[in-house]
C-alpha cells in the first residue's frame, strides 16, 4: 500500500493564513503539517526575512524592496491586512523567528530567493538556533548555488527546484533533470507537480540515493498520484485539507 508522504504547508497554510507569516506557520503546524515551506531573501543590513516576491507591493501595498531596506524598515509593514481583518498586524518575520517557531520533530523546507550572499548569515541562524540538520532543507533554482550550499554547509540537504516552465519554454527531459542533480552535488529534487514525474523517473533517483519533494498539490487526485509514486513530501498551500483527503482515502482501501 502506497504511504502517505511528509504534508509541508507551502508558505504556511497560505490557503486560510497571510503566505510567509508566523500566523500561517502556526497554522499550518496546529493543522498537523509535517513541515512548512518558506522563502527567504536578505536585508540591505544584512538580515534574512521571509518573503516570496523581491518586493512588498502585493503583500503589504508599499514600494519598498527587500534587497534595498533594512528589518527595521521592513517590519514597520502590515503583512496580514490584504488577507483580511482577522491577520492585521502580521509583520515580517526573521529566518531566526522561524526557526524558534518550528516545533520538535517537524521541517522547516527553506527556499532561497536570493543569491549567495545569504549564506553566511544563513550558516550564523542556523548555528544560533542549534537546530538539527535533519529539520532543515534548503530548495533553490540556482545550480550553483546549490554547489555553494553543498560547500558551506554540507551537513544540511540542499534539493535543486524545477518547475519546467522556468524561463519560458524550457521543457528539461528526465535525462537532463538527472544529469543537472549529479553535475550540482544536489540531495535531492524539488519538482512542480507534471508530467515529468513517473514510476522509472522516481526509481532512477531513488537508485541514486535522492529525495524527491513536489509542489504546489491542493487536489486529492494529484496528492494521491504522487502517494503512489512514493515521493517523500508534497507541498500544499492547504495541509489540514489534505492530511484529512488521504487519511479518508488509507481508510477506504
Amino acid at each position: 500500500m502506497p504511504t502517505t508522504p511528509l504534508i509541508i504547508g507551502h508558505r504556511g497554510a497560505s490557503r486560510d493564513a497571510p503566505e510567509n507569516t508566523l500566523a500561517s506557520f502556526r497554522l499550518a503546524f496546529a493543522q498537523g503539517a509535517d513541515g512548512i515551506e518558506a522563502d527567504f531573501r536578505l536585508t540591505r543590513d544584512g538580515r534574512i526575512v521571509c518573503l516570496h516576491d523581491a518586493g512588498l507591493a502585493r503583500t503589504a501595498g508599499s514600494d519598498l524592496t527587500v534587497a534595498g531596506s533594512t528589518l527595521a524598515e521592513l517590519e514597520r509593514l502590515d503583512l496580514g491586512g490584504w488577507k483580511g481583518d482577522t491577520w492585521c498586524g502580521e509583520r515580517i518575520p526573521t529566518l531566526a523567528a522561524a526557526l524558534a517557531l518550528l516545533p520538535s520533530g517537524k521541517k522547516l523546507f527553506i527556499e532561497i530567493k536570493c543569491g549567495a550572499e545569504i549564506i553566511e548569515e544563513l550558516a550564523l541562524d542556523l548555528e544560533r538556533a542549534a537546530v538539527s540538520p535533519e529539520a532543515i532543507r534548503f530548495l533553490t533554482f540556482d545550480r550553483n548555488l546549490v554547489i555553494s550550499l553543498k560547500e558551506r554547509l554540507p551537513a544540511f540537504r540542499t534539493c535543486w527546484l524545477c518547475d519546467y516552465r522556468w524561463r519560458g519554454a524550457w521543457h528539461p527531459s528526465q535525462g537532463e533533470v538527472l544529469a543537472t542533480l549529479e553535475e550540482i552535488g544536489a540531495d535531492g529534487l524539488a519538482s512542480r507537480d507534471r508530467a515529468i514525474l513517473d514510476a522509472p523517473f522516481v526509481r532512477q533517483l531513488r537508485d541514486r540515493g535522492l529525495e524527491l519533494h513536489v509542489w504546489t498539490v491542493d487536489a486529492a487526485r494529484a496528492a494521491e498520484r504522487l502517494c503512489a509514486l512514493g515521493v517523500d513530501s508534497i507541498m500544499t498551500n492547504r495541509p489540514g485539507w489534505l492530511r484529512g483527503a488521504l487519511t479518508r482515502r488509507v481508510e477506504r482501501s
